[in-house]
């Protein structure tokens, strides 16, 4: 009788226990790349030319806030692969929730997809988002862009970088900017309609004084073209931790001023997410506090 083992992969080749960041960030790449070879998968079978399967969608916080059948495939997924991994941690999922407290320990941070509103109608930008936090503070992450194949990654101390196609890493470092009228800035708005009035307010008043404002759709991407030089800024109220634990972490790393909520947070307490070049920070947070925008938009 022949056996045939799956080859142990280098993130499976660790303490289980421990909390070393460059540890950690191994397990968030491994962890979040398979996840998203799930997502890549799954989209053409369940979208097809004739539309979803019946079951596919269905709406939370409002009717325009969907989730898939692909999302809580692909958290039950992470969840499954880091019980393997990482048997004695706390896991936090969008779709299954977690702990509203951090642990003492690890605890996981999951977006399975972020940015399915784009998953949804087949617009390429959406993410897989896999963060370790220690007592409730990022210190490695790994954020996939599903459709670029590109993994952007970081941990505290290590830099960040990214990585395309099996190719070797390249160091991510934040625009040189120095000038806020030069800046490019990103950006997303709630599901919730009077939060979206204020922040459409909030973008009228930045507007003028900016080079121009981007939506890309996925808060965790857009923290990392921040990182990558993409744009030069990105804020945005009521993220939930899924959303800014590893993409702001890459910034950090990246060089990048970042600002962010509690680890307890979520949406509805409408805290903003901060993360800029750091030649405009001082600039782009005193705008921000003149028209409001550091202020929560529960």
């Amino acid at each position: 009788m022949v056996v045939v083992t799956r080859p142990r992969s280098e993130a499976e080749d660790h303490d289980h226990s421990s909390e070393d960041p460059a540890v950690l960030r191994r397990v968030a790449v491994a962890v979040a790349e398979e996840a998203s070879e799930h997502v890549r998968r799954r989209r053409p079978e369940v979208f097809a030319d004739s539309g979803a399967h019946d079951d596919a969608v269905r709406s939370k916080s409002t009717r325009t806030d969907p989730v898939t059948i692909v999302d809580t495939e692909t958290e039950n997924l992470v969840r499954t692969t880091l019980a393997r991994l990482r048997p004695h941690d706390a896991v936090l999922g969008e779709e299954e929730g977690g702990d509203d407290v951090p642990p003492d320990g690890v605890r996981w941070v999951v977006d399975p997809i972020d940015g399915t509103v784009n998953f949804l109608y087949g617009i390429p930008v959406y993410s897989v988002s896999v963060a370790a936090q220690v007592r409730g503070t990022s210190v490695a992450g790994a954020v996939v862009d599903v459709v670029g194949r590109r993994t952007y990654s970081a941990h505290v101390g290590g830099g960040a970088h990214v990585s395309a196609d099996g190719k070797i890493p390249k160091p991510l470092r934040a625009n040189p900017v120095d000038d806020l009228a030069m800046a490019l800035m990103a950006t997303g708005f709630g599901y919730d309609a009077a939060r979206r009035r204020e922040q459409g307010r909030l973008i009228g008043e930045l507007l003028p004084r900016v080079r121009d404002v981007r939506r890309i759709g996925s808060a965790a991407l857009d923290l990392c073209m921040v990182a990558a030089g993409l744009v030069d800024a990105h804020f945005e109220h009521g993220l939930s931790p899924w959303d800014w634990a590893a993409g702001s972490l890459v910034a950090a790393e990246a060089g990048a001023v970042v600002i962010v909520p509690s680890a307890s947070s979520r949406s509805h307490h409408g805290a903003v997410t901060v993360a800029c070049a750091p030649g405009i920070a001082d600039e782009f947070h005193a705008l921000l506090g003149e028209i409001g925008g550091l202020d929560p938009i529960p």
